[in-house]
């Protein structure tokens, strides 16, 4: 738009009625002067109107970024809840997630105000990396330091994770099953009976006994009892293919691992009682006439986890379990070994060793010997162990002094 259209719009024209006098000399300086006039009202109106139009647009202007700034204010404060929430709500931590992708799913989830609340608490605290991956119970509207420290405190955990130590038994694992999923005994039992749910191998016989791989399972929300063992059964095999093992030997494997676990007393003792184990199965013309004599097995076909089987135990026969009147390996496995139990069956340390006892059964000391007369020697210290701790070798029903224990 010229400057003539802006001032038509308001109501200022170049007519004039000196414009049409005639053009005598003085009419002409009479014209030259209005025209001066008029052009010295434009300049100035011109000027008045561009002051106004720069002082609206500086007014919006300032209007704008003084929103702008405020809402990038907004975002870029750490809006934080105070305290430690209220509520409660569940949240999946997944593998790898980053500090900003705990942030992100803590705020979708009301957890926390902001991700940026978050962040700043995760920052500040030096523990903040140790935060796992796993299934959380967490309160709503926490503030960002209240929920980095849930997440670093294993009761946040709880109610969602599965701990197997090594060794526990199948009817240990149903407890600890039970307790933990807050299931029956009926559901537990009908999943070590769905053996194509949990994919128990043919080489097992349909027993779960010692496929349950020890560890800690983080429970994921809805997931079922079988679906549990399938993964315990699935890292087992894992673990028994990484060392080397051929299929078919799978469940002699377990069978010696269970018994290295439950036997050794120490991991620092796990090669050389897995060495025991194999020079007592295969040197049969030995003292031992390839019997293992174990008191670990005797228990367990005994139903008991601890102590040392009586005299009468060991003398009976009808224990499947009894590696004292049986010879080579039991039917099952006797618990669930660790993959440190089971790399030693895989590497035994070199050594003749046929007899071990463990002679302190709160320590777990451990002697070896290559005969029966040095084996004799070390039980000594064994029965003398026994009588000042009685309660500590007779277990649960036993209650004659112990026969001394070929193996042990």
């Amino acid at each position: 738009m010229s400057q003539d259209d802006l001032f038509e719009q308001i109501g200022i024209t170049s007519d004039d009625p000196l414009a049409a006098e005639p053009p005598s000399r003085r009419g002409k300086a009479r014209r030259e002067k209005a025209r001066k006039r008029r052009r010295f009202r434009r300049r100035v109106l011109t000027a008045l109107i561009l002051s106004v139009v720069v002082a609206g647009a500086g007014a919006g202007a300032y209007w704008g970024y003084g929103v702008l700034h405020g809402v990038h204010a907004q975002n870029s404060a750490a809006t934080d809840y105070p305290g430690e929430g209220e509520g409660s709500v569940v949240v999946e931590i997944p593998q790898g997630a980053s500090g900003q992708i705990i942030a992100d799913l803590l705020y979708k989830n009301d957890v926390v105000a902001s991700p940026k609340a978050f962040i700043d608490a995760f920052k500040a605290n030096s523990e903040s990396a140790n935060i796992q991956p796993g299934t959380y119970t967490l309160k709503e509207k926490m503030s960002g330091a209240s929920a980095v420290a849930a997440l670093l405190d294993p009761a946040s955990r709880a109610d969602h994770s599965l701990t197997i130590p090594e060794g526990f038994t199948k009817d240990q694992v149903k407890e600890k099953v039970m307790s933990v999923m807050r299931v029956s005994a009926e559901d537990v039992d009908a999943a070590y009976k769905d053996l194509k749910g949990i994919g128990l191998p043919e080489v097992a016989k349909g027993n779960v006994e010692g496929w349950l791989a020890p560890g800690t399972y983080d429970l994921k929300e809805g997931e079922t009892v079988t679906q549990v063992f399938a993964r315990m059964v699935t890292a087992t095999a894992a673990r028994l293919q990484k060392l080397g093992f051929d299929p078919a030997t799978y469940e002699d494997a377990l069978i010696k691992a269970s018994i290295v676990e439950r036997e050794a007393g120490s991991q620092k003792n796990f090669r050389k009682v897995a060495r025991v184990v194999e020079n007592r199965l295969t040197q049969t013309d030995a003292e031992t006439g390839g019997r293992l004599e174990m008191d670990s097995t005797i228990l367990y076909g005994l139903g008991r986890t601890g102590g040392v089987p009586s005299k009468e135990e060991v003398a009976d026969a009808s224990n499947p379990y009894n590696t004292y009147r049986n010879t080579g390996l039991p039917p099952t496995p006797i618990g669930s070994p660790g993959e440190a139990a089971l790399k030693a069956v895989a590497s035994p340390e070199e050594g003749g060793w046929l007899y071990f006892v463990t002679v302190d059964l709160n320590t777990g000391e451990t002697l070896f010997a290559k005969t029966k007369q040095e084996q004799d020697e070390n039980t000594k210290k064994l029965t003398a162990f026994c009588q000042a701790n009685p309660d500590v070798c007779n277990g649960s029903s036993a209650t004659a002094t112990p026969k001394p224990a070929s193996a042990r």
